[in-house]
Protein backbone atom coordinates (compact mmCIF):
# COMPACT_ATOMS: atom_id res chain seq x y z
CA UNK A 1 0.00 0.00 0.00
CA UNK A 2 1.26 3.18 -1.12
CA UNK A 3 0.50 6.33 0.79
CA UNK A 4 0.83 9.86 -0.68
CA UNK A 5 0.92 12.58 1.84
CA UNK A 6 1.15 16.26 0.65
CA UNK A 7 2.64 19.42 2.75
CA UNK A 8 -0.37 21.45 3.75
CA UNK A 9 0.40 25.33 3.73
CA UNK A 10 -0.48 26.85 6.94
CA UNK A 11 -2.06 29.55 5.40
CA UNK A 12 -4.03 32.44 7.71
CA UNK A 13 -7.79 32.97 8.20
CA UNK A 14 -7.48 35.46 5.97
CA UNK A 15 -5.27 34.10 3.26
CA UNK A 16 -8.41 30.98 3.52
CA UNK A 17 -11.00 33.39 2.78
CA UNK A 18 -9.22 35.39 -0.13
CA UNK A 19 -8.62 32.01 -1.59
CA UNK A 20 -12.22 30.82 -0.97
CA UNK A 21 -13.50 34.34 -2.63
CA UNK A 22 -11.55 33.98 -5.62
CA UNK A 23 -11.23 30.41 -6.33
CA UNK A 24 -13.18 29.70 -9.70
CA UNK A 25 -13.91 26.13 -8.64
CA UNK A 26 -16.41 27.16 -6.59
CA UNK A 27 -19.75 26.07 -7.61
CA UNK A 28 -20.74 29.60 -7.56
CA UNK A 29 -18.39 32.24 -8.04
CA UNK A 30 -18.24 35.34 -5.86
CA UNK A 31 -15.53 37.21 -6.38
CA UNK A 32 -14.55 40.35 -4.39
CA UNK A 33 -17.67 42.49 -6.66
CA UNK A 34 -19.34 39.73 -4.88
CA UNK A 35 -17.97 40.47 -1.02
CA UNK A 36 -19.62 44.35 -1.23
CA UNK A 37 -22.85 43.43 -3.48
CA UNK A 38 -24.06 40.26 -1.53
CA UNK A 39 -24.40 42.58 1.76
CA UNK A 40 -25.52 45.51 0.18
CA UNK A 41 -28.39 43.96 -1.48
CA UNK A 42 -29.32 41.73 1.04
CA UNK A 43 -29.70 45.06 3.10
CA UNK A 44 -31.16 46.99 0.46
CA UNK A 45 -33.52 44.28 0.52
CA UNK A 46 -34.70 44.21 3.88
CA UNK A 47 -35.40 47.86 4.49
CA UNK A 48 -37.57 48.03 1.17
CA UNK A 49 -39.68 44.54 2.50
CA UNK A 50 -39.32 46.85 5.84
CA UNK A 51 -40.55 50.05 4.55
CA UNK A 52 -43.41 48.44 2.39
CA UNK A 53 -44.62 47.27 5.46
CA UNK A 54 -44.03 49.66 7.93
CA UNK A 55 -42.89 52.99 6.71
CA UNK A 56 -44.50 55.70 8.66
CA UNK A 57 -46.30 58.28 7.17
CA UNK A 58 -44.15 61.16 5.82
CA UNK A 59 -45.53 64.96 5.58
CA UNK A 60 -43.94 65.19 1.75
CA UNK A 61 -45.76 68.57 0.73
CA UNK A 62 -45.07 70.49 4.31
CA UNK A 63 -48.67 70.75 4.58
CA UNK A 64 -49.03 68.91 7.75
CA UNK A 65 -51.42 66.29 5.80
CA UNK A 66 -48.85 63.19 5.80
CA UNK A 67 -49.00 60.53 2.96
CA UNK A 68 -49.07 56.78 4.16
CA UNK A 69 -47.37 54.39 1.97
CA UNK A 70 -46.88 51.39 3.86
CA UNK A 71 -49.44 48.38 4.24
CA UNK A 72 -50.23 48.74 7.80
CA UNK A 73 -51.45 52.22 7.56
CA UNK A 74 -53.93 51.01 4.57
CA UNK A 75 -51.74 51.81 1.27
CA UNK A 76 -52.34 48.85 -0.95
CA UNK A 77 -52.14 50.17 -4.45
CA UNK A 78 -49.00 48.47 -5.44
CA UNK A 79 -49.81 44.66 -3.32
CA UNK A 80 -51.64 43.82 -6.96
CA UNK A 81 -48.94 44.47 -9.74
CA UNK A 82 -46.35 42.65 -6.84
CA UNK A 83 -48.59 39.89 -6.50
CA UNK A 84 -49.05 39.17 -9.96
CA UNK A 85 -45.40 39.39 -10.26
CA UNK A 86 -44.43 37.46 -8.00
CA UNK A 87 -46.51 34.80 -8.68
CA UNK A 88 -45.57 34.83 -12.41
CA UNK A 89 -41.92 35.08 -11.89
CA UNK A 90 -40.90 33.12 -8.84
CA UNK A 91 -44.10 30.74 -7.57
CA UNK A 92 -45.19 29.57 -10.60
CA UNK A 93 -41.54 28.48 -12.10
CA UNK A 94 -41.13 26.58 -8.71
CA UNK A 95 -44.69 25.25 -8.83
CA UNK A 96 -43.38 24.12 -12.45
CA UNK A 97 -39.79 22.76 -11.36
CA UNK A 98 -37.75 24.94 -13.59
CA UNK A 99 -37.33 28.90 -14.02
CA UNK A 100 -37.52 28.13 -17.89
CA UNK A 101 -41.52 27.50 -17.40
CA UNK A 102 -41.53 31.45 -16.03
CA UNK A 103 -42.74 34.34 -17.48
CA UNK A 104 -39.53 35.58 -19.60
CA UNK A 105 -38.94 39.41 -19.94
CA UNK A 106 -39.96 40.91 -22.73
CA UNK A 107 -42.91 41.31 -25.19
CA UNK A 108 -42.82 38.43 -27.65
CA UNK A 109 -41.56 35.97 -24.38
CA UNK A 110 -44.87 37.27 -22.97
CA UNK A 111 -47.12 36.68 -25.41
CA UNK A 112 -45.40 33.27 -25.89
CA UNK A 113 -46.24 32.55 -21.88
CA UNK A 114 -49.62 33.54 -22.43
CA UNK A 115 -50.47 31.05 -25.49
CA UNK A 116 -48.30 28.40 -23.28
CA UNK A 117 -50.01 29.02 -20.17
CA UNK A 118 -53.70 28.70 -22.18
CA UNK A 119 -52.76 25.94 -23.60
CA UNK A 120 -51.43 23.73 -20.83
CA UNK A 121 -54.08 24.96 -18.37
CA UNK A 122 -57.06 26.34 -19.95
CA UNK A 123 -57.05 29.90 -17.70
CA UNK A 124 -59.63 31.42 -19.91
CA UNK A 125 -62.08 29.25 -18.92
CA UNK A 126 -61.85 29.60 -15.73
CA UNK A 127 -64.53 31.26 -13.09
CA UNK A 128 -62.33 33.63 -11.15
CA UNK A 129 -60.21 34.63 -14.06
CA UNK A 130 -63.93 35.55 -15.70
CA UNK A 131 -64.84 36.96 -12.87
CA UNK A 132 -61.20 39.27 -12.56
CA UNK A 133 -61.79 40.42 -16.28
CA UNK A 134 -65.18 41.50 -15.43
CA UNK A 135 -63.57 43.41 -12.21
CA UNK A 136 -61.66 44.81 -14.02
CA UNK A 137 -64.25 46.58 -16.85
CA UNK A 138 -66.51 47.03 -13.89
CA UNK A 139 -63.85 48.66 -11.85
CA UNK A 140 -63.28 50.60 -15.33
CA UNK A 141 -66.73 51.81 -16.48
CA UNK A 142 -67.55 52.75 -12.62
CA UNK A 143 -64.68 55.04 -12.56
CA UNK A 144 -65.64 56.82 -16.19
CA UNK A 145 -69.18 56.82 -14.70
CA UNK A 146 -68.00 58.70 -11.68
CA UNK A 147 -65.35 61.18 -12.98
CA UNK A 148 -67.93 62.58 -15.55
CA UNK A 149 -70.85 62.56 -12.28
CA UNK A 150 -68.96 64.41 -10.47
CA UNK A 151 -67.54 66.65 -13.18
CA UNK A 152 -70.83 67.73 -14.70
CA UNK A 153 -72.11 68.71 -11.73
CA UNK A 154 -69.19 71.02 -10.42
CA UNK A 155 -70.27 74.05 -8.39
CA UNK A 156 -68.61 76.74 -10.07
CA UNK A 157 -66.54 79.34 -8.30
CA UNK A 158 -64.99 81.20 -11.14
CA UNK A 159 -65.98 83.37 -14.16
CA UNK A 160 -65.75 81.50 -17.63
CA UNK A 161 -62.09 83.52 -18.01
CA UNK A 162 -60.63 81.46 -14.91
CA UNK A 163 -60.03 77.66 -14.64
CA UNK A 164 -62.72 75.95 -12.73
CA UNK A 165 -59.99 74.55 -10.50
CA UNK A 166 -58.94 77.68 -8.78
CA UNK A 167 -62.51 78.59 -7.22
CA UNK A 168 -61.15 75.14 -4.98
CA UNK A 169 -58.70 75.15 -1.87
CA UNK A 170 -57.50 71.79 -1.04
CA UNK A 171 -59.52 70.16 2.33
CA UNK A 172 -62.36 72.87 2.17
CA UNK A 173 -65.26 72.39 4.13
CA UNK A 174 -67.53 73.77 1.42
CA UNK A 175 -69.09 71.58 -1.23
CA UNK A 176 -67.28 70.96 -4.09
CA UNK A 177 -70.64 69.76 -6.44
CA UNK A 178 -74.46 69.67 -5.95
CA UNK A 179 -75.10 65.75 -5.15
CA UNK A 180 -78.88 66.99 -6.10
CA UNK A 181 -77.98 68.14 -9.59
CA UNK A 182 -75.55 65.05 -10.13
CA UNK A 183 -78.25 62.71 -9.71
CA UNK A 184 -80.94 64.49 -11.46
CA UNK A 185 -81.11 61.92 -14.04
CA UNK A 186 -82.90 59.64 -11.97
CA UNK A 187 -86.06 61.99 -11.58
CA UNK A 188 -86.43 61.91 -14.97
Amino acid sequence: MTAILERRESTSLWGRFCNWITSTENRLYIGWFGVLMIPTLLTATSVFIIAFIAAPPVDIDGIREPVSGSLLYGNNIISAPVAAATAVFLIYPIGQGSFSDGMPLGISGTFNFMIVFQAEHNILMHPFHMLGVAGVFGGSLFSAMHGSLVTSSLIRETTENESANEGYRFGQEEETYNIVAAHGYLAD
